[in-house]
């Protein structure tokens, strides 16, 4: 790789190792942006194939962060949130060190984390935070974990005082060990993905000026107007040939009509000829080929009222010079 295209021949490695290590964090920076939006896209649509391979590129890109920005870490928690939301009903699935947390609880703290990066917080955020702590119990209840549901309820609520009737609502349906109440179901696990496919909606909303985005979408819109051009030459050169096969075809039509009625015109003195009887006498066969002969020079005097164009005169002059020579062969034969 000497150079990039249109660098002028100054390609990417005559930059300084303190440069291009700044070119690195940029990219990085990009591409951190672009693998969240992609994972937010996959997520809303529910393409589970598509999202999975996101995750992945995602975590690869955070991975190789040496340090996570300040302006960088919405991008990183909005990521984690998805991954964990995304298994939020394995009990059997860890992101923890400790394997008692189950992948809501901690995607729990991650929204935590991730509302403090909001600016202004508002009833979504709100909504959402409730959605999970009661989902976290509902999951342990709905697997038959009323044990392990309590247990979750301590952790969630260490301070008594936080949010009371909620907690006191969720202790009271653990001990009914009944998954289906009223409550649960009005606070479902689809309620929680729906408020959170809103919440995504928005980030990608704010970040659609994301450079690799635009880069790919101009990209894109190139390729697809090179192909429509490409499609409509193509359309006129077929055109254009079928138009050239139509006069081609159209011309042949009219030299074989015009050949047909010069032959057919050529064909008459001959049969004038024909109709004489041979056997008349010498005299009346120089008479009748006479006659043939002033009929053909009629034929030339008057042929340009049965042809079209020059082609037709010389064609019907060569029918002539190929009547007469018999004609005269036959007259003044012994």
């Amino acid at each position: 790789m000497a150079g990039s295209p249109g660098s002028g021949g100054a390609g990417w490695v005559s930059l300084s190792p303190a440069r291009l290590a700044q070119a690195e964090v940029v990219v990085g920076d990009w591409m951190l942006e672009f693998a969240c939006y992609c994972l937010c896209r996959h997520f809303r649509e529910g393409r589970t194939a598509e999202f999975r391979r996101c995750r992945d590129v995602a975590q690869a890109v955070i991975n190789s962060l040496s340090k996570i920005a300040t302006h960088q870490k919405k991008t990183v928690y909005l990521c984690q949130l998805l991954t964990r939301i995304a298994k939020g009903k394995r009990l059997d699935c860890h992101f923890e060190n400790d394997q008692r947390i189950s992948p809501l609880e901690s995607a729990l703290s991650i929204w935590t984390l991730l509302e403090r990066e909001e600016s202004k917080p508002n009833k979504l955020h709100e909504d959402i935070h409730r959605l999970i702590q009661i989902q976290v119990v509902a999951v342990h209840m709905e697997k038959g974990y009323f044990k392990e549901a309590a247990e979750v309820l301590e952790r969630l609520f260490t301070d008594l005082e936080s949010n009371k009737p909620l907690r006191m609502k969720l202790a009271a349906i653990i001990k009914s060990k009944d998954p289906y109440v009223p409550f649960l179901q009005n606070f479902s696990y689809n309620l929680l993905i729906s408020k959170i496919k809103s919440y995504v909606e928005l980030f990608m909303k704010d970040n659609e000026t994301n450079f690799l985005i635009q880069a790919a979408t101009k990209q894109v819109e190139a390729k697809e107007l090179g192909a429509t051009m490409l499609q409509n030459e193509t359309v006129d050169v077929s055109e254009t040939k079928e138009e050239s096969n139509l006069e081609t075809n159209r011309s042949c039509m009219e030299e074989q009509s015009i050949t047909n009625q010069s032959s057919g015109d050529a064909r008459k003195p001959i049969v004038s000829y024909v109709s004489c009887r041979p056997h008349s006498g010498q005299k009346h066969r120089k008479k009748s080929a006479l006659q043939s002969l002033n009929s053909l020079q009629n034929v030339e005097k008057h042929g340009d009222a049965w042809a079209c164009g020059r082609k037709r005169q010389g064609y019907n002059q060569k029918c002539l010079g190929l009547v007469i020579s018999p004609l005269l062969k036959l007259c003044y034969s012994p």
